[in-house]
């Protein structure tokens, strides 16, 4: 993404002599504008636009969906440079461009993408059988995690501990946990909390 024209079509040609597909925008709205393919990606992001800036569009695109960002500058700053980092920039880099340095960025952000992705996709696979749970499976799940005993997680409830022992092998099953240390990083990962208030008396 770059406001110069001449600049988008160099950097376009030289990522597809190097094998990459590429899409090419002029401003950080008609990026936002349009619908963003489910594909492994990054994007390099030129630092000083007019309207919206990179760092803007950077932050933008993070509320949204994440997308590892290169920024590249005719002139860099440090204190840009250290807000691009801190918001999760890749790297960033100085016109003219250096191939190497720009192709080893690249492929450090695509690598980074994966792992995104593959977050994303484990994100929502766990929430799926998260849902799965009735709403007295979801109430008990959090009092488990925390480390509650089945009588002081059935005393909360207002339930039996038979009760509390029976729903607690339908969660491990649902959720598909192998063991209980498992079942309590799954709730850690889905950032269960529970009230403050809850009395712990055995």
């Amino acid at each position: 993404m770059d406001d110069d024209r001449r600049v988008r079509e160099a950097l376009s040609a030289l990522l597809r002599a190097n094998g990459r597909d590429v899409r090419a925008f002029n401003s950080g709205r008609e990026f936002l504008d349009t619908p963003r393919q489910k594909v492994i990606a990054c994007l390099i992001l030129d630092l000083r636009m007019p309207d919206m800036n990179g760092l803007e569009v950077q932050k933008l695109v993070g509320t949204e969906s994440p997308i590892p960002v290169i920024f590249i500058t005719g002139r860099g700053d440090v204190p840009s440079t250290v807000l691009a980092m801190k918001g999760g920039a890749v790297d960033f880099l100085t016109k003219p461009l250096d191939e190497d340095s720009l192709m080893h960025a690249v492929d450090a952000a695509l690598a980074k993408a994966r792992v995104l992705r593959k977050e994303t996709e484990d994100t929502a696979a766990l929430q799926a059988l998260y849902q799965s749970l009735t709403p007295r499976e979801q109430e008990l799940l959090p009092l488990l995690a925390r480390g509650l005993l089945n009588k002081q997680a059935a005393g909360v409830l207002g339930i039996t501990e038979y009760t509390v022992q029976v729903h607690r092998g339908h969660i491990m099953r649902k959720m598909r946990a192998d063991s209980f240390a498992t079942l309590v990083k799954q709730a850690g990962k889905l950032q269960l909390e529970t009230s403050s208030t809850t009395t712990l008396d055995a």
